[in-house]
Protein backbone atom coordinates (compact mmCIF):
# COMPACT_ATOMS: atom_id res chain seq x y z
CA UNK A 1 0.00 0.00 0.00
CA UNK A 2 1.45 3.23 -0.87
CA UNK A 3 2.38 5.91 2.32
CA UNK A 4 0.13 8.67 2.84
CA UNK A 5 1.45 11.96 1.16
CA UNK A 6 1.96 15.41 3.42
CA UNK A 7 3.08 18.72 2.59
CA UNK A 8 6.34 19.75 3.67
CA UNK A 9 9.00 22.10 3.39
CA UNK A 10 12.51 21.73 2.83
CA UNK A 11 15.49 22.56 1.26
CA UNK A 12 18.00 20.81 -0.86
CA UNK A 13 21.24 22.74 -0.49
CA UNK A 14 23.31 25.11 1.76
CA UNK A 15 22.34 28.76 1.48
CA UNK A 16 19.66 30.90 -0.22
CA UNK A 17 17.37 32.05 2.65
CA UNK A 18 13.88 32.14 2.42
CA UNK A 19 13.89 31.27 -1.32
CA UNK A 20 15.67 28.56 -0.82
CA UNK A 21 12.85 26.59 0.79
CA UNK A 22 10.47 24.53 -1.43
CA UNK A 23 7.95 23.12 -0.81
CA UNK A 24 7.44 19.46 -1.54
CA UNK A 25 5.02 16.71 -0.98
CA UNK A 26 6.72 13.81 0.63
CA UNK A 27 5.77 10.48 2.20
CA UNK A 28 4.37 11.05 5.77
CA UNK A 29 6.74 9.32 8.67
CA UNK A 30 5.79 6.36 10.41
CA UNK A 31 6.47 6.24 14.43
CA UNK A 32 9.21 2.87 15.63
CA UNK A 33 8.88 1.02 18.43
CA UNK A 34 9.95 4.06 20.50
CA UNK A 35 8.46 7.10 18.55
CA UNK A 36 5.20 9.11 18.50
CA UNK A 37 3.72 10.14 14.73
CA UNK A 38 2.09 13.48 15.90
CA UNK A 39 0.26 15.82 13.53
CA UNK A 40 1.63 19.26 13.85
CA UNK A 41 -0.21 22.13 15.44
CA UNK A 42 2.55 24.52 15.81
CA UNK A 43 7.07 24.75 15.05
CA UNK A 44 9.06 27.43 16.23
CA UNK A 45 11.88 29.10 14.04
CA UNK A 46 15.72 29.14 16.29
CA UNK A 47 18.26 30.60 15.05
CA UNK A 48 20.07 27.72 15.30
CA UNK A 49 17.81 26.62 12.16
CA UNK A 50 18.94 29.20 9.73
CA UNK A 51 22.35 29.35 10.57
CA UNK A 52 22.02 25.44 9.30
CA UNK A 53 20.65 26.64 5.91
CA UNK A 54 23.44 28.88 6.03
CA UNK A 55 25.81 26.76 5.97
CA UNK A 56 27.90 27.64 9.21
CA UNK A 57 27.22 23.91 10.99
CA UNK A 58 28.60 22.27 7.58
CA UNK A 59 29.90 19.52 7.13
CA UNK A 60 27.82 18.24 10.62
CA UNK A 61 24.23 19.57 9.62
CA UNK A 62 22.28 18.64 7.69
CA UNK A 63 23.22 15.34 7.57
CA UNK A 64 21.54 14.64 4.34
CA UNK A 65 19.48 17.03 1.81
CA UNK A 66 16.95 17.78 1.27
CA UNK A 67 16.36 18.64 4.99
CA UNK A 68 13.37 19.28 6.42
CA UNK A 69 13.60 22.36 9.49
CA UNK A 70 12.90 22.97 12.62
CA UNK A 71 12.71 20.51 16.05
CA UNK A 72 10.52 22.66 18.35
CA UNK A 73 6.99 21.67 17.92
CA UNK A 74 3.69 21.11 19.71
CA UNK A 75 0.90 18.85 18.24
CA UNK A 76 -1.38 16.12 18.49
CA UNK A 77 -0.38 12.41 18.75
CA UNK A 78 -2.52 10.20 16.02
CA UNK A 79 -0.17 6.75 16.48
CA UNK A 80 2.42 5.38 18.83
CA UNK A 81 5.31 3.12 18.33
CA UNK A 82 4.94 -0.74 19.83
CA UNK A 83 7.30 0.43 22.56
CA UNK A 84 5.64 3.71 23.32
CA UNK A 85 4.34 3.36 27.19
CA UNK A 86 3.32 7.27 28.24
CA UNK A 87 1.36 8.87 25.45
CA UNK A 88 -1.69 6.90 23.29
CA UNK A 89 -3.77 8.54 20.06
CA UNK A 90 -5.43 12.38 20.61
CA UNK A 91 -2.50 13.36 23.60
CA UNK A 92 -1.94 16.86 22.96
CA UNK A 93 2.20 17.06 23.59
CA UNK A 94 4.78 19.35 23.41
CA UNK A 95 8.28 17.66 21.51
CA UNK A 96 11.96 18.73 20.39
CA UNK A 97 13.10 16.86 17.03
CA UNK A 98 17.05 15.94 16.77
CA UNK A 99 18.73 18.35 14.67
CA UNK A 100 20.62 15.68 12.25
CA UNK A 101 16.78 14.42 11.55
CA UNK A 102 14.71 18.05 11.52
CA UNK A 103 11.37 17.46 10.51
CA UNK A 104 9.26 19.95 11.95
CA UNK A 105 8.12 22.23 8.89
CA UNK A 106 5.67 19.54 8.13
CA UNK A 107 1.82 18.28 8.58
CA UNK A 108 3.21 15.14 10.38
CA UNK A 109 6.65 14.06 12.18
CA UNK A 110 7.89 11.73 14.55
CA UNK A 111 9.20 12.16 17.74
CA UNK A 112 11.19 9.93 20.29
CA UNK A 113 9.29 9.21 23.50
CA UNK A 114 11.54 10.40 26.17
CA UNK A 115 11.69 14.19 24.40
CA UNK A 116 7.96 14.17 24.27
CA UNK A 117 5.76 16.02 27.18
CA UNK A 118 2.16 16.11 27.55
CA UNK A 119 0.56 19.53 27.08
CA UNK A 120 -2.03 20.88 29.21
CA UNK A 121 -5.39 22.37 27.80
CA UNK A 122 -3.81 25.65 28.69
CA UNK A 123 -0.89 25.94 27.28
CA UNK A 124 -1.62 26.85 23.24
CA UNK A 125 0.06 24.82 20.54
CA UNK A 126 2.55 27.76 19.47
CA UNK A 127 3.56 28.69 23.68
CA UNK A 128 4.41 25.63 23.39
CA UNK A 129 6.23 25.19 20.93
CA UNK A 130 8.65 28.10 21.65
CA UNK A 131 9.77 26.30 24.50
CA UNK A 132 12.47 22.90 24.01
CA UNK A 133 15.62 25.12 22.95
CA UNK A 134 14.97 28.39 24.02
CA UNK A 135 13.28 27.96 27.06
CA UNK A 136 15.47 25.20 27.89
CA UNK A 137 18.21 27.14 27.10
CA UNK A 138 17.51 29.95 29.35
CA UNK A 139 16.32 27.51 31.81
CA UNK A 140 19.56 25.84 31.98
CA UNK A 141 21.88 29.06 32.00
CA UNK A 142 19.55 30.68 34.89
CA UNK A 143 19.71 27.34 37.34
CA UNK A 144 22.66 25.00 36.28
CA UNK A 145 25.06 27.68 35.30
CA UNK A 146 24.04 30.78 37.19
CA UNK A 147 23.14 29.10 40.49
CA UNK A 148 19.73 30.84 40.62
CA UNK A 149 16.86 29.17 42.52
CA UNK A 150 13.85 29.22 41.16
CA UNK A 151 11.36 29.31 44.16
CA UNK A 152 13.71 32.42 45.53
CA UNK A 153 15.91 30.51 47.67
CA UNK A 154 19.56 31.28 48.91
CA UNK A 155 21.29 34.78 48.46
CA UNK A 156 19.70 37.20 45.72
CA UNK A 157 22.01 37.58 42.87
CA UNK A 158 23.14 40.47 40.17
CA UNK A 159 22.61 39.40 36.78
CA UNK A 160 23.05 40.69 33.61
CA UNK A 161 20.82 39.32 30.70
CA UNK A 162 22.12 40.39 26.82
CA UNK A 163 20.32 40.61 23.83
CA UNK A 164 17.18 39.57 26.60
CA UNK A 165 14.72 40.69 23.45
CA UNK A 166 15.35 36.97 21.85
CA UNK A 167 14.24 33.68 22.18
CA UNK A 168 16.39 32.65 25.38
CA UNK A 169 16.82 35.95 26.45
CA UNK A 170 12.81 37.03 26.90
CA UNK A 171 12.61 33.13 29.07
CA UNK A 172 15.69 33.86 30.69
CA UNK A 173 14.66 37.39 32.64
CA UNK A 174 11.31 35.90 33.38
CA UNK A 175 13.04 32.65 34.83
CA UNK A 176 15.87 35.05 36.86
CA UNK A 177 12.78 37.02 38.18
CA UNK A 178 11.27 33.74 39.36
CA UNK A 179 14.78 33.26 41.45
CA UNK A 180 14.20 36.80 43.00
CA UNK A 181 17.59 38.02 41.41
CA UNK A 182 18.36 41.96 40.00
CA UNK A 183 17.98 41.91 36.58
CA UNK A 184 19.63 44.02 34.31
CA UNK A 185 19.17 43.52 30.50
CA UNK A 186 20.54 44.82 27.50
CA UNK A 187 18.22 45.18 23.96
CA UNK A 188 17.30 47.43 21.33
CA UNK A 189 15.74 50.90 21.74
CA UNK A 190 12.27 49.30 20.39
CA UNK A 191 11.94 46.07 22.36
CA UNK A 192 12.87 48.15 26.24
CA UNK A 193 9.16 48.27 27.09
CA UNK A 194 8.61 44.83 26.21
CA UNK A 195 11.61 43.32 28.42
CA UNK A 196 10.45 45.85 31.24
CA UNK A 197 7.33 44.36 31.20
CA UNK A 198 8.49 40.53 31.46
CA UNK A 199 10.22 41.43 35.04
CA UNK A 200 13.56 43.41 34.37
CA UNK A 201 15.01 45.44 36.66
CA UNK A 202 16.62 47.79 34.51
CA UNK A 203 16.99 48.06 30.70
CA UNK A 204 19.90 49.36 28.64
CA UNK A 205 19.44 49.69 25.37
CA UNK A 206 22.90 48.29 23.40
CA UNK A 207 23.78 50.93 21.34
CA UNK A 208 24.01 53.40 23.74
CA UNK A 209 27.75 54.05 25.55
CA UNK A 210 26.42 52.66 28.85
CA UNK A 211 24.57 49.88 27.38
CA UNK A 212 28.04 48.86 24.98
CA UNK A 213 29.85 49.17 28.22
CA UNK A 214 27.00 46.72 29.67
CA UNK A 215 27.24 48.95 32.69
CA UNK A 216 25.04 48.41 35.27
CA UNK A 217 22.62 52.04 35.80
CA UNK A 218 22.88 51.04 39.47
CA UNK A 219 26.29 50.10 39.68
CA UNK A 220 26.02 46.86 40.94
CA UNK A 221 28.55 44.24 39.97
CA UNK A 222 27.11 41.27 38.00
CA UNK A 223 27.60 37.46 39.97
CA UNK A 224 26.48 36.06 36.43
CA UNK A 225 25.93 37.49 32.17
CA UNK A 226 23.51 35.18 30.37
CA UNK A 227 25.44 36.45 27.50
CA UNK A 228 22.57 35.48 24.79
CA UNK A 229 23.87 38.22 22.23
CA UNK A 230 25.90 36.07 19.09
CA UNK A 231 27.85 39.46 18.14
CA UNK A 232 31.38 39.07 19.88
CA UNK A 233 31.62 40.92 22.83
CA UNK A 234 35.57 40.99 24.43
CA UNK A 235 36.42 39.35 27.51
CA UNK A 236 37.48 42.68 28.95
CA UNK A 237 33.94 44.33 28.65
CA UNK A 238 32.60 42.37 30.55
CA UNK A 239 35.23 41.83 33.65
CA UNK A 240 35.14 45.08 35.38
CA UNK A 241 31.49 44.44 35.87
CA UNK A 242 31.89 40.80 36.77
CA UNK A 243 31.70 40.39 40.97
CA UNK A 244 34.77 38.91 42.75
CA UNK A 245 33.76 35.41 41.55
CA UNK A 246 31.45 36.46 38.62
CA UNK A 247 30.94 34.24 35.69
CA UNK A 248 29.96 34.85 32.21
CA UNK A 249 27.54 32.25 30.27
CA UNK A 250 28.14 32.15 26.67
CA UNK A 251 25.38 30.44 24.99
CA UNK A 252 26.42 30.35 21.26
CA UNK A 253 30.41 29.85 22.27
CA UNK A 254 33.10 30.35 18.99
CA UNK A 255 36.87 29.36 19.33
CA UNK A 256 37.94 32.45 21.29
CA UNK A 257 35.40 31.50 23.92
CA UNK A 258 36.79 28.34 24.53
CA UNK A 259 39.94 29.39 24.29
CA UNK A 260 39.71 32.39 26.93
CA UNK A 261 37.82 29.55 29.06
CA UNK A 262 41.21 27.15 28.53
CA UNK A 263 43.11 29.86 29.23
CA UNK A 264 40.96 30.90 32.72
CA UNK A 265 41.37 27.08 34.05
CA UNK A 266 44.93 27.04 33.59
CA UNK A 267 45.08 30.01 35.74
CA UNK A 268 42.93 29.43 38.32
CA UNK A 269 41.02 32.74 37.45
CA UNK A 270 37.88 33.79 39.39
CA UNK A 271 36.31 35.14 36.66
CA UNK A 272 35.42 32.71 34.15
CA UNK A 273 33.81 32.46 30.87
CA UNK A 274 31.35 29.61 30.64
CA UNK A 275 30.51 27.56 27.16
CA UNK A 276 26.79 26.13 27.36
CA UNK A 277 25.51 23.93 24.40
CA UNK A 278 22.44 22.40 25.54
CA UNK A 279 20.28 19.60 24.10
CA UNK A 280 16.41 19.94 26.07
CA UNK A 281 15.60 16.78 27.67
CA UNK A 282 12.03 15.72 27.98
CA UNK A 283 11.65 16.58 32.16
CA UNK A 284 13.05 20.12 31.34
CA UNK A 285 10.78 20.36 28.70
CA UNK A 286 7.61 19.25 31.01
CA UNK A 287 9.25 21.83 33.55
CA UNK A 288 8.54 24.77 31.72
CA UNK A 289 5.33 23.65 30.32
CA UNK A 290 4.05 23.37 34.27
CA UNK A 291 5.28 26.95 34.56
CA UNK A 292 3.44 28.17 31.55
CA UNK A 293 0.17 26.49 32.66
CA UNK A 294 0.74 27.74 35.84
CA UNK A 295 1.21 31.83 34.58
CA UNK A 296 4.95 31.95 35.74
CA UNK A 297 6.38 32.29 32.14
CA UNK A 298 5.20 33.10 29.16
CA UNK A 299 5.93 32.27 25.31
CA UNK A 300 6.32 35.83 23.67
CA UNK A 301 4.74 35.60 20.31
CA UNK A 302 6.25 37.77 17.55
CA UNK A 303 3.90 36.44 14.32
CA UNK A 304 2.35 33.39 13.56
CA UNK A 305 2.52 31.93 9.82
CA UNK A 306 0.69 29.23 8.14
CA UNK A 307 3.10 26.18 6.76
CA UNK A 308 1.99 27.18 2.94
CA UNK A 309 4.05 30.55 3.50
CA UNK A 310 6.51 29.37 5.65
CA UNK A 311 9.44 31.81 3.84
CA UNK A 312 7.65 34.66 6.03
CA UNK A 313 8.13 32.97 9.26
CA UNK A 314 11.71 31.98 8.41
Amino acid sequence: MAAKLMHAVCYEAYGGGPSGLKHVEVPAPVAKNDEVLLKVEAASINPVDWRMQKGTMRPILPCKFPYVPATDLAGEVVAVGSGVKNFKPGDKVVTYLSHARGGGLAEFAVSKEKTTVIRPAEVSAAEGAGLPIAGVTAYRAVTYSAGVNLDGSGPQKNILITAASGGVGQYAVQLAKLGKTHVTATCGARNIELIKSLGADEVLDYKTPDGAALKSPSGKKYDAVIHCATKGIPWSTFKPHLSATGKVIDITPGPSVWLTCAVQKLTFSKKKIVPLIVFPRGEDVAYLVNLVKEGKLKTVIDSKHPLSKAEDAW
